[in-house]
């Protein structure tokens, strides 16, 4: 990739960047093909996203983001077969790489906004509007608003992309190449730059308590862990050794000092899990590595933005003594954060081992 703009703070409407097809260099005109390279970059994405949606990623389709996730992760396999296909034909075909290479990006770019609208609207609704729906017509509805964002942005991509071949050269170093434009999303990059940069100025008065809220987070995770064993456990305890019925582990009741703010604490628990992730895209911007719109719009820049809405939905519904339960799992533990926000009562920090049942969580259908 060469990139025209390079500038982070650059004032146009997206970031151009020319994806080298075919280059020749030196007196012998010795020629490269980089379709080989496009695939084999396409196809580390694709991958690796399919092993973060494996592991990571919630596989329920009632949930607006499920959706969206599988649908990033089969558009870019399609992507990635069809660029594999043009390389196997050969350079007689150069424009078709273009071509898509050039029409992905741009509709890529047009896919961060409405996801997140769509998908923080799914999150409001879902108390009420939409609780009462049966899984299925949940799930294709979903599906079909997935499709709908692509199909807009797809067309979109045709009237503005300029997919076209442009020849380069390099007169002192005796070097031409065959070029097209593509584009980097401007959404994305001012999303990473801003919360990167958010999170970084709250927190920044907060430093020195910080390591021992990270001990204290790590202490209740362990404790949690432990209490899920002893209920995985329990009833082959009660029935042979009828005398530890009684027996409970607790979360421990030590007391924190210098408690933080709800909100700051939830700011830390997004900021312990996406920080490196965060830090990693922002020094490429920095350092001028431009990254087209078909890499940067990824898995892992969608569950960073899923766990931001979830936070910020977390804490607006949370109300003490309790903290919001009618949330999908999500890789930030913000139950854990809440507890470090609030006194250690023991009614809040000793779970009971048989609970009551509770509303059940609709996007556990």
């Amino acid at each position: 990739m060469m990139p025209e703009l390079p500038s982070l703070f650059d004032t146009s409407h997206t970031f151009r960047m020319l994806a080298i097809i075919h280059e020749w260099e030196g007196m012998s005109a010795s020629h490269t093909d980089n379709t080989g390279k496009y695939v084999s970059l396409l196809l580390s994405k694709a991958g690796l996203e399919t092993v973060i949606f494996y592991l990571w990623c919630q596989k329920r389709y009632t949930i607006f983001m499920s959706v969206c996730s599988l649908s990033i992760i089969l558009a870019d396999w399609v992507m990635t077969i069809l660029m594999a296909a043009l390389w196997l034909l050969g350079p007689v075909h150069s424009f078709t790489p273009c071509f898509i290479l050039t029409n992905a990006s741009a509709t890529y770019a047009a896919l961060p906004l409405p996801m997140i609208l769509l998908g923080l609207t799914d999150y409001l609704l879902g108390d009420k509007a939409l609780s009462n729906r049966r899984a299925f017509f949940k799930t294709l509805g979903n599906v079909f608003l997935t499709l709908l964002v692509w199909l807009i942005a797809f067309t979109c991509s045709f009237s503005y992309a300029d997919a076209k071949l442009m020849d380069m050269s390099c007169g002192k170093r005796l070097k031409k190449a065959l070029v097209c434009e593509v584009e980097e999303s401007k959404l994305v990059i001012n999303f990473i730059a801003g919360i990167f940069t958010a999170i970084l100025l709250t927190l920044l008065p907060f430093c020195s308590h910080i390591p021992q809220w990270v001990r204290d987070a790590d202490r209740l995770c362990e404790a949690e862990e432990e209490q899920e064993k002893i209920r995985d456990d329990l009833p082959l305890t009660l029935t042979l050794c009828p005398e530890t019925e009684g027996d409970e582990k607790s979360y421990p009741t030590d007391t924190i000092r210098h408690r933080p703010p709800l909100w700051i604490s939830l700011i830390l628990g997004f900021a312990t899990f996406w920080m490196p992730f965060l830090a990693v895209s922002l020094a490429c911007l920095v350092f001028g590595l431009g990254v087209p719109a078909y890499i940067s719009v990824n898995l892992l820049w969608l569950e960073c933005t899923n766990s931001l809405l979830l936070g910020v939905l977390f804490w607006v519904k949370t109300k003490s003594p309790r903290p919001h339960t009618n949330l999908p799992e999500n890789l930030c533990s913000w139950h854990i954060y809440w507890h470090i926000s609030r006194e250690m009562q023991p009614e809040l920090m000793v779970p009971e081992l048989n609970p009551p049942k509770e509303k059940t969580n609709i996007y556990d259908v």
